[in-house]
């Protein structure tokens, strides 16, 4: 082990286990290491970075606002935090009627919906709603909403009320009714291995939590910001939620996430509901509102869904056995594999020089910078064609060497 391994080892907490590199320096869509080696970066800090590493107008927005004003709390107002929260508005197509609760993170931005649900529940809708294998963060609210029992049994009893439902249009029409409070969805279930939902299912969501009193949560964390072609995921069904929650990408690196409401959902929170010290500070709200400027001002929602369709055309014109297919949308992409071997893929990638991520056993995820071109995916192309080979001749090996009985 080398000395930064010894010292992660014992100074750093176990939950991640083992960390994979020591990165010294990021530009682009690339990444190096302490020695020096360099990697195509295609997890993106697990779609944060949207216009990758150290780009000059995250850089010149962090160093501007941080020479300026940096945190007053939310006593007070400041000109990022509203021009941030007025842009959220917009591109989410709340209406007037929307507004923004902002806090520091996915997790966080999920548990202020869930707060939101359980003042529509008001004590009598008790029931909540989300999906089996779904991801909603790791504290413990948000853990009780998440569909992942492994996750759960350490922390056993969980936050009470929450049900987990198969994505199903036939579980949710039998699961719903005038008890419950809320339904929490991805729009895809990014940390389930890129798994879409059926088709036609946000629109029977929306009637159906319609139909009953309950409120339709759009988790966003992983799918907004333009990472599926779209602003955000749920603009593709072309329906209206009465909450989405977002984080990740809108900051570009930077910690922030919100949640956004529309319709009558805005007004349920008052004074002494939710508060968070951090939550929409100056600094935070400029860097966020100069990412998703830089967004918008280079058109990288419409980079998002072309790149995407080209990522996937040189996935599939890969000659390798391991590939099942791809699933998911714009530049959120999992790639299937024909044996349970993604992480030994993983591992393969970065001693090719490739960064990526395994969600599960066959599965990798792609979620490369959103200002990707050519370029990238060229050498993507050529990167993973190599890793594969490397996994296949493994395997190969493995399967060719008798094992004495």
């Amino acid at each position: 082990m080398t000395a930064w391994q010894d010292d992660a080892g014992r100074d750093l907490v176990r939950s991640f286990g083992d960390r994979m590199a020591l990165f010294t320096r990021g530009e682009g869509a690339y990444l190096w290491d302490a020695e020096g080696r360099r990697y195509l970066d295609f997890l993106a800090g697990i779609a944060v970075n949207s216009l990758g590493h150290a780009h000059p107008v995250f850089v010149e927005a962090v160093a501007r606002q941080a020479a300026t004003l940096a945190h007053v709390s939310n006593y007070f107002a400041t000109e990022p935090q509203l021009a941030l929260a007025a842009r959220l508005k917009r591109l989410a197509g709340t209406g007037e009627s929307g507004r923004v609760y902002f806090g520091n993170s996915g997790a966080e931005a999920n548990e202020a919906a869930f707060k939101l649900a359980r003042l529509h529940g008001g004590g009598e809708r008790t029931r909540i709603l989300s999906l089996t294998d779904g991801f909603h963060g790791r504290t413990m609210g948000t853990l009780a909403l998440t569909g992942k029992p492994w996750m759960q049994e350490p922390f056993l009893p969980m936050v009470s009320g929450v049900e987990h439902l198969d994505s199903t249009i036939e579980a949710l029409e039998a699961a719903l009714d005038d008890r419950v409070a809320a339904l929490f969805v991805e729009p895809i279930k990014g940390e389930a291995g890129v798994v879409e939902l059926p088709e036609g299912y946000l629109q029977a969501a929306r009637e159906l939590t319609s139909r009953h009193g309950a409120l339709l949560i759009i988790d966003e964390v992983q799918t907004g910001a333009g990472r599926t072609g779209e602003w955000f995921a749920f603009q593709h069904a072309g329906i209206t939620p009465d909450a989405i929650t977002v984080a990740k990408g809108i900051g570009g690196g930077f910690p922030i996430g919100a949640l956004i409401t529309f319709g009558a959902a805005s007004e349920l929170f008052y004074p002494g509901t939710h508060g968070s010290t951090f939550g929409g500070n100056a600094l935070a709200t400029a860097v966020a509102g100069a990412v998703l400027g830089e967004i918008e001002r280079a058109g990288l929602v419409q980079n998002a869904a072309e790149r995407g369709a080209q990522l996937r055309a040189a996935i599939a014109a890969i000659d390798s056995p391991l590939v099942t297919g791809c699933r998911g949308q714009g530049l959120l992409i999992g790639v299937g594999l024909r044996h349970p071997v993604a992480r030994a893929v993983v591992a393969a990638a970065q001693e090719h020089g490739l960064i990526i991520n395994a969600t599960g056993d066959d599965t990798i995820r792609l979620i490369p910078a959103l200002n990707i071109g050519d370029v990238e995916i060229d050498e993507f192309a050529g990167l993973f064609a190599a890793t594969l080979r490397t996994v296949e001749d493994a395997l190969l090996l493995e399967t060719s060497t008798e094992v004495p009985a």
